[in-house]
């Protein structure tokens, strides 16, 4: 199932994405059924219906993140072997992560605005799984229990800042630095989360070009590690790291204003937004 959360007349809802999208009101009116009022309240206790494809497409709708109140961003580093590797970097036996506000979060194809104050403006393509359930220390054998989906996440970065810090979290904290969705695709709908295409283009000009199968810790390790740190909420969203191919460590060069960074993952959908600055 791939869940959207979206604007209609002006007003938060959801709806469900099957070639094109239909919103929870029609879903309700066409199987007769009673819906969650708000697209949370449906994540955290998900009902099986079958959702008709008659309906409009995913761009008629203003998207927003599918998770929009999440009580964590967990971001890892050097977790893919192909961006260890250019790096020089030996990758590590446990995540390294970092954390972004929840204000970073927007919609699939909305702006990503950056203060001129930032000179080397990076992206990240990553895939993001969300917590289904809390849990502390899980065993990774039962670690896909607590995997709620997956979507699309870019880890825009400001590296001038992020290095000139010697640390990660006001670099990437910037609001609207993590482009998202454009809808939660349910654990259910992935048979095998390792073997995804990773693609992101600048412009039409094609920088990362990877497979999740690259993954150095995955979502079991993940989950079992963090766990054992903190405890991991419902909705919290993880994202999983980048493959290689970012501006900083390709020798490309940063974004500029007007720039389109496209993100597209098997499966889970596209990202497709506009840098501005201001």
């Amino acid at each position: 199932m791939k869940i959207a959360r979206l604007l209609v007349d002006g007003k938060e809802s959801y709806g469900f994405f099957n070639k094109r999208i239909i919103v929870k009101e029609e879903v309700e009116n066409m199987l007769d059924i009673k819906l969650p009022n708000n697209m949370d309240e449906f994540l955290l206790d998900i009902k099986d219906i079958s959702i008709p494809s008659d309906a409009k497409y995913l761009t008629d709708y203003k998207l927003l993140p599918p998770i929009t109140k999440p009580s964590k961003i967990i971001c890892l580093g050097f977790n893919y072997l192909d961006h260890s590797k250019e790096q020089n970097i030996k990758p590590p036996d446990e995540p390294v992560i970092f954390m972004k506000p929840r204000t970073t979060l927007i919609g699939a194809f909305d702006d990503i605005i950056a203060p001129r104050l930032v000179k080397e403006l990076d992206y990240e393509a990553e895939m993001a799984f969300v917590i289904s359930k809390r849990c502390k220390n899980v065993n990774k054998r039962e670690a896909m229990k607590y995997v709620l989906g997956y979507m699309v996440f870019n880890d825009v970065s400001a590296r001038d800042i992020q290095f000139k810090d010697k640390q990660w979290t006001r670099g990437k904290s910037f609001d609207t630095f993590a482009p998202c969705g454009p809808y939660l695709t349910t654990k259910d709908e992935i048979d095998d989360p390792y073997n995804l295409r990773i693609i992101t283009k600048i412009n039409g000009e094609v920088r990362q070009n990877s497979y999740t199968s690259k993954m150095n810790l995955k979502i079991e390790d993940i989950i079992e590690s963090l766990s054992k740190v903190m405890t991991l909420e419902p909705l919290d969203i993880i994202a999983t790291g980048t493959p290689a191919g970012t501006a900083m460590f390709s020798n490309k060069r940063f974004l500029n204003d007007n720039d389109l960074v496209e993100i597209e993952i098997d499966k889970l959908g596209q990202l497709a937004n506009r840098v501005r600055f201001v």
